[in-house]
């Protein structure tokens, strides 16, 4: 396991969710793995969007930001797996195509970049659950987290499985054991476990209604169980269910208030962290966020 990582903040993260970042660092800090910031650092940018209407550019734009991580000597860490989906894909892609590498550096040399995609890009699920585990983080642990939730994967953390081969995207458990045997958390199954939760792809931003319609569904299902609180682990997604379910509220007159908890957030309150973004009380364990999305 890496000693340390180049971290890419993303957008979503620092501008919405500062949260989840400070929680991250304290973490890693913890774990004892060293950060180094990314000067200059832009957009992924999005799979979704970017790469559907100009894939050149979209590459090149994410081997910038992969030159950047590789200008520090440590492989690259992300929070976000949009993030996650672009910067793994390119960074395999120019390992494995010597002539895209070749063309990308072309355009990279008119702004002073150069990459040679020699480093990993890891999610921070991946180290956590993986290269950390569940039995090892307890070392780490002061105070199982006494909660009743449910848990969302999301879409570009195991997909494309031909590629990332971090785990089964659809039975995986790498979250699971994380979750349950590493901080004491009980897990409850719901249907739509695997569904996507209506954001990425372009969805929310040109398709509302459908996004909402996705997340209603997914959002019903954590109801039904009930569930204390959804877990993730990515700040896209948390987004969407933190502010989506009060959009659905407002114009569906639906009655959702469920608490969304990065798995950054949770980790570092079991590291005895107390002001993670969200509330505990003791005597009866309910977890709030201290700020919804607008």
């Amino acid at each position: 396991m890496s000693t340390e990582y180049s971290f890419f903040l993303g957008c979503i993260m620092p501008n919405r969710y500062p949260a989840i970042e400070s929680t991250t660092r304290f973490v890693l800090d913890k774990l004892g793995i060293e950060i180094k910031e990314m000067e200059k650092a832009g957009c992924c940018p999005a799979p979704g969007v970017f790469r559907s209407f100009n894939k050149p550019d979209w590459m090149v734009a994410a081997a910038r930001n992969i030159a950047i991580a590789e200008s520090n000597g440590a492989d690259l860490l992300t929070v976000c797996n949009g993030c996650f989906g672009t910067l793994f894909e390119v960074n395999h892609a120019l390992k494995h195509d010597d002539e895209l590498k070749k063309q990308v550096n072309a355009r990279l040399k008119e702004i002073g970049y150069h990459v040679e995609a020699s480093g990993e890009v890891k999610h921070i699920a991946q180290v956590l659950g993986f290269d950390i585990g569940p039995y090892e983080i307890r070392d780490y642990i002061k105070r199982e987290v006494d909660l009743r939730g449910v848990i969302h994967y999301g879409c570009h953390f195991l997909r494309p499985f031909t590629l990332k081969q971090i785990d089964d995207p659809e039975d995986p458990t790498i979250l699971e054991d994380y979750f349950t045997d590493g901080l004491g958390i009980e897990l409850i199954d719901y249907r739509r476990k695997h569904a996507c939760c209506g954001a990425g792809g372009g969805v929310r931003a040109g398709h509302i209604e459908a996004s909402m319609d996705m997340l209603y569904e997914k959002m019903s299902a954590v109801q039904e169980v009930p569930a204390q609180a959804l877990l993730d682990i990515c700040p896209f997604c948390h987004l969407q269910f933190d502010g989506g379910q009060q959009t659905l509220n407002k114009n569906r007159g639906t009655n959702f208030n469920i608490p969304i908890l990065h798995i950054s957030q949770v980790t570092a309150f079991a590291m005895g962290l107390d002001e993670v973004g969200m509330k505990y009380q003791a005597t009866a364990p309910d977890f709030r966020l201290e700020g919804r999305a607008l």
